[in-house]
């Protein structure tokens, strides 16, 4: 049995991550939510943080929201 370093371990695991199939919906910034509901992308943050709206963060630590979650938002929104 041929032995398995860290670094092949970590190749493999890798290639089998890259395989899957990727999510196909649509991920927004805070700032094209902001655009949408015409307020300051802190206000987005702020939502986010009180759990009016769901984010996903990236690798980098930035969110992101679900396309279908924000304009599902935008269209139960009271007219007014």
């Amino acid at each position: 049995m041929p032995s398995m370093t860290y670094s092949s371990v970590a190749t493999e695991r890798n290639l089998r991550a890259m395989q899957r199939p990727m999510e196909t919906e649509k991920l927004l910034t805070p700032s094209e939510v902001a655009s949408l509901f015409r307020v300051d992308p802190k206000t987005v943050t702020r939502w986010a943080k009180a759990g009016k709206l769901t984010s996903i963060r990236t690798l980098g630590g930035h969110r992101r929201y679900r396309e279908s979650e924000v304009r599902n938002l935008l269209k139960n929104l009271p007219n007014g």
